[in-house]
């Protein structure tokens, strides 16, 4: 009688671990960045377009879904800069060991919500 094992282990016996998902939130948060430029490229094209097309897409921009946009990318961007640092110091041979990997990256994880709140209150408040 054959032994029944699941097609995919990985699938049921893996349990994610904070160092993955934050290596995973490192590459969607790049392609994140990479979205949100095209965004800005349209801005930039719409400021030097002027008139209805400028109009128009300050309108999006300014729309609730805009602002969700606006703000998904920069989470993005806090992100991505606050673990691109935390790459940079296992790039020199710093913080392998698994207490430290978990303590910097709740870091990143602080630093990232700091950082945008920050920004959206400097920006709100104009």
């Amino acid at each position: 009688m054959p032994i029944e094992r699941p097609l995919s282990p990985h699938l049921t016996w893996y349990r994610p671990q904070l160092t993955s998902l934050l290596s995973i939130m490192h590459r969607a948060s790049g392609v994140a960045l990479s979205a949100g430029s095209i965004l800005l490229v349209w801005w930039l094209i719409a400021i030097a377009s002027g008139g209805a097309t400028f109009l128009a897409t300050q309108a999006l921009i300014a729309s609730p879904v805009g602002i969700a946009a606006l703000a998904g990318w920069s989470v993005a961007f806090f992100y991505h800069l606050s673990n691109g640092i935390r790459h940079l110091a296992w790039d020199a041979g710093y913080g392998f060991e698994l207490k430290t990997a978990y303590r910097s990256g709740y870091a990143v994880l602080a630093l990232t919500g700091i950082l945008s709140a920050i920004a959206w209150l400097v920006a709100m408040g104009e």
